[in-house]
């Protein structure tokens, strides 16, 4: 019996070092992978910018309404060679705001036709990349950790800004008038889950700095139908207050990945001007991913922003000229004014540029016709114009 004793207690040490080991040592191995495998930007040569683009693109304030950098354990403090940014990257793209998105659920597979509720990928990832244990649980606290990640940035970088008030916002560009490494970010929700059904997290949300609120992601939540769910339904009751609730705040309201009956509930319900943070357009690239053009038309006609993604499944083409043919086709449907950048970066999608390659937009831009004028709106003059317009004052 005392061998028998002494072999168990052996056993239970080897399977209690073991597992350390596993979590020390192998997990963030294995999520560094996953972010380089699903994050990839498509291998290419440099790309060409004509000498009167480049010399645009290095006085433009570009600002992009979505990326997903804070979910991933690399620093964005650092310049990496996986991944599709960072603050490095960002700066040299000419990037003066940069929308970042928290994801906090997602099911597995990432089907943009159908995805049940139940299954969770994020609780993996973030015992992987050693998050705090009290977010493994708990879809708020996930959404909270990753807004002090960028808290913790704001500390460390004196010129890096979180924009939380039209006022932080005018101070931040004024500082970039002498300084182009000047920067502002901007939390928000991919999916407004992380309320997990309570009306106060909306205000506790909005404490720690998010400024726009996504209503879903992939699968149907509390608040009413996802774009890829089940259900197709609108908003629910608690869907109707939370949206009221965060715009007394001043939140802005995306509804990028919300059914098209949530789409008109919230058209319906205000008269506030809404975002589709990262899209394609349907007319242009036919898939469920990308809402109805005649939603899309009535958020333009409310005064909202279209912001146009990166890769193929919204684009029908990922590679610079392709992006700017769909946005020079929004600019034509609905107003150049209305249109911006959601390039949807660090979001497991497939690019072929990252974002210190912008100016390569710039350049298709120019080479498709537009002018100078609209090239600084679309790049990021409407993202700015408008926050400086519907943030808290």
């Amino acid at each position: 019996m005392k061998l028998l004793l002494k072999l168990l207690g052996g056993l239970a040490v080897f399977l209690i070092l073991g597992t350390l080991v596993v979590y020390w040592f192998v997990l963030p191995g294995i999520a560094t992978n996953a972010d380089r495998d699903m994050n990839p930007v498509v291998a290419h040569a440099p790309y060409d910018i004509a000498p009167d683009a480049a010399a645009l693109h290095r006085t433009l304030n570009v600002a992009d309404l979505h990326a997903d950098t804070l979910l991933w354990m690399r620093d964005p403090r650092q310049r990496h060679d996986f991944g599709q940014t960072d603050l490095p990257r960002l700066r040299e793209g000419a990037v003066a705001l940069q929308v970042f998105s928290t994801v906090t659920k997602s099911p597995s597979g990432l089907n943009y036709e159908t995805n049940e509720a139940g299954s969770d990928d994020i609780t993996l990832l973030a015992i992987a990349q050693h998050w705090p244990m009290r977010t493994w649980g708990s879809i708020y606290e996930r959404a909270a950790y990753q807004a002090q990640r960028l808290q913790e940035i704001e500390r460390d970088d004196e010129t890096f800004f979180i924009i939380r008030t039209r006022g932080d916002l005018a101070a931040m560009l004024a500082a970039r008038q002498d300084n182009r490494a000047v920067m502002g970010g901007l939390l928000a929700m991919e999916g407004a889950h992380p309320l997990e059904g309570e009306l106060a997290n909306v205000d506790r949300l909005f404490g720690e700095g998010f400024r726009m609120m996504g209503l879903q992601h992939f699968f149907d939540n509390e608040l009413g139908g996802s774009l890829h769910g089940i259900s197709n339904d609108g908003l629910t009751g608690f869907g109707r207050a939370a949206v009221a609730r965060a715009l007394e705040l001043g939140m802005v309201i995306d509804v990028a990945r919300s059914s098209p009956a949530v789409v008109e509930d919230v058209l319906a319900m205000t008269d506030a001007p809404l975002v589709v943070s990262h899209t394609g357009i349907k007319s242009y690239c036919e898939t469920k991913r990308n809402i109805p053009d005649e939603l899309m038309a009535r958020i333009a006609a409310g005064g909202g922003l279209i912001g146009i993604g990166y890769w193929e499944d919204v684009t029908c083409d990922a590679s610079p000229l392709g992006i700017a043919n769909v946005i020079f086709y929004a600019v034509e449907k609905f107003g150049v004014d209305h249109v911006a950048l959601g390039s949807d970066f660090d979001g497991t999608v497939t690019t072929e540029l990252d974002t210190s390659e912008l100016a390569a937009i710039t350049d298709r831009l120019l080479y498709l016709g537009m002018t100078t004028e609209d090239i600084r709106k679309v790049m990021g003059d409407n993202v700015l114009r408008y926050l400086s317009e519907n943030l808290p004052e």
